[in-house]
């Protein structure tokens, strides 16, 4: 929003679910760039002895949540009977861990988001839905999982940067470049 013009409901509405839709691109965006760093293999690596996630098993949770949750989204429950959450989080089988794979289960995750928050009209913001029993009204399901993804995608930078070492691109204002971004934007604090 660029102007001080105060929005009716309907428009904040509007305003909410698209800030939604772009706030979600941006963390979908952030993961890909940290990935597209990564060697095929080290997607699969978990930075210790085994407590910690490798970023295709991040992603393998993330994509399942993001089914789990948005297919049919203001009609049934958000934890899908048919979804084995632990399963997420246990070791790929070398022999089926392509990143091929790992990103067709990443895009169908977000292909269910993407088409459900598509279908979303402003009216539908202060709609129940439940997730694990839970009522929840749509925005608060919105947060919900801009929060839990924006976790996850932290972890998932995380680990590639870590994995990456000296070899790493910034996806964000890079150390010791915050004053002149910010001169480059024509903002002097």
């Amino acid at each position: 929003m660029t102007d001080d013009t105060p929005l009716d409901a309907s428009a904040l509405a509007a305003h909410f679910l698209a800030d939604a839709r772009l706030t979600f691109a941006k963390y979908k965006a952030l993961a890909e760039g940290a990935m597209a760093q990564m060697s095929d293999d080290a997607l699969f690596v978990a930075p210790d002895d085994g407590e910690s996630n490798s970023v295709a098993i991040v992603v393998r949770h993330l994509a399942g949540n993001m089914r789990s949750r948005w297919t049919d989204f203001l009609t049934t429950d958000g934890e899908k009977p048919g979804r084995d959450r632990d399963s997420e989080f246990e070791p790929y089988d070398p022999s089926r861990a392509t990143r091929t794979a790992l990103l067709e289960d990443w895009e169908s995750g977000w292909r269910a988001l993407f088409d459900a928050l598509d279908g979303l009209e402003p009216g539908d913001l202060g709609r129940t839905v439940q997730i694990r029993g839970e009522p929840h009204s749509v925005t608060q399901a919105l947060t919900r999982q801009i929060a839990h993804y924006a976790y996850h995608v932290g972890q998932i930078v995380y680990v590639a940067k870590m994995l990456r070492a000296g070899d790493w691109k910034t996806l964000s204002i890079a150390r010791r470049a915050s004053r002149r971004f910010n001169e480059e934007l024509g903002h002097r604090p």
